[in-house]
């Protein structure tokens, strides 16, 4: 089988496992239009929080004042990072290990408190996990008031790409955006969910096939699975790297808030969203502009909104692909 041949097939399978995950997404988003009174449709819209981090995280991470190089090797470095980030800290620390301390179903920093007082002796051990605790309260606090931000700002700003004179609105809209988020949430879980469980299921969708729709343009990209790649930018540039690896924390900004609402989603339903939708979807939209800037370093001025920018056309070739034209038949 010749190269071209391998690579067409490679595409196609990649094509085909986006499209089936886009399926799979669709039908979880049915169920969870039709349930969305249980913990599994609000354990989707709150896995959204993570939902907005490919819109900023990858374009962060090569800011020219972090001063790392816009090459082949970076480029899979940090997508070894921004992975293996998800997998630590998020999957292992929060899904398996952190949500299994709950304090009769309840979770957070507070519910931790609680559990760690009981096992405590001595006045002074009570009162340094007390001020461990307010610490820990402190800094989600603080991220709850920073992500939403972030994330809505971000999303907003794929006005002034498509249509540059719009720029001067996109502060105005983003406090109007949030404003309006804000006045949602007081009318309880059920109406949220509602409008969130399937609103949060489409957009998973739609970034994971956008994702492995570069994929398949370039399959290297996967190499980025391989930790030693996340590895070899601290062993090049070990000041550069800590660096980025605050811009890669972004990726994971809210993770503690599955844990911290584990007593009002539940724990199952949040582990399964996670899995099953959110986690597949961030690392194949990743991945997908880390191949973007592979073929196009131009493009990390915002990675995220021109790699959206080919789905419809990419669906259109996908179902609809070109007719060929008969060749006259000769007389």
């Amino acid at each position: 089988m010749s190269r071209r041949a391998k690579s067409l097939q490679l595409r196609l399978t990649i094509e085909l496992a986006a499209l089936f995950f886009f399926a799979s997404c669709l039908a979880v988003g049915g169920l969870i239009y039709s349930a969305s009174l249980t913990a599994g449709s609000v354990a989707v819209r709150e896995l959204g929080m993570r939902a907005t981090s490919p819109v900023y995280t990858f374009r962060e991470c090569f800011n020219p004042e972090h001063g790392l190089p816009l090459d082949a090797e970076h480029v899979l470095g940090v997508l070894s990072m921004i992975f293996w980030v998800l997998i630590i800290v998020v999957a292992v620390k929060y899904v398996l290990l952190i949500m299994r301390a709950d304090n009769q179903g309840e979770g957070g920093i507070l519910a931790l408190l609680a559990l760690a007082q009981e096992a405590a002796r001595g006045e002074r051990s009570r009162t340094l996990l007390v001020l461990l605790a307010l610490g820990g309260a402190a800094l989600f606090f603080g991220d709850s008031m920073i992500t939403p931000a972030i994330s809505v700002l971000s999303a907003v700003e794929g006005i002034s790409i498509a249509t540059p004179a719009l720029n001067q609105f996109v502060l105005p809209l983003a406090v109007v955006v949030l404003l309006g988020l804000f006045l949602l949430q007081k009318g309880g879980t059920e109406r949220v969910g509602h409008l969130f469980g399937p609103t949060m299921a489409l957009w998973f969708a739609v970034i994971a096939i956008i994702g492995g729709i570069q994929i398949a343009e370039a399959p290297r990209v996967l190499e980025a699975l391989n930790p030693a790649h996340a590895v070899g930018i601290f062993v090049a540039a070990p000041a550069a790297g800590f660096v980025v690896l605050g811009a890669v924390a972004l990726a994971i900004t809210g993770g503690e808030a599955l844990y911290a609402d584990m007593g009002h989603f539940g724990r199952l339903p949040i582990r399964l969203a996670w899995f099953a939708v959110v986690l597949p979807a961030l690392v194949l939209n990743y991945f997908g502009q880390g191949a973007l800037i592979l073929g196009d370093k131009t493009a990390i001025e915002n990675p995220f909104f021109p790699d959206g920018a080919e789905l419809g056309a990419c669906f259109r070739s996908f179902f609809c692909p070109p007719r060929r034209r008969s060749s006259p038949r000769r007389r």
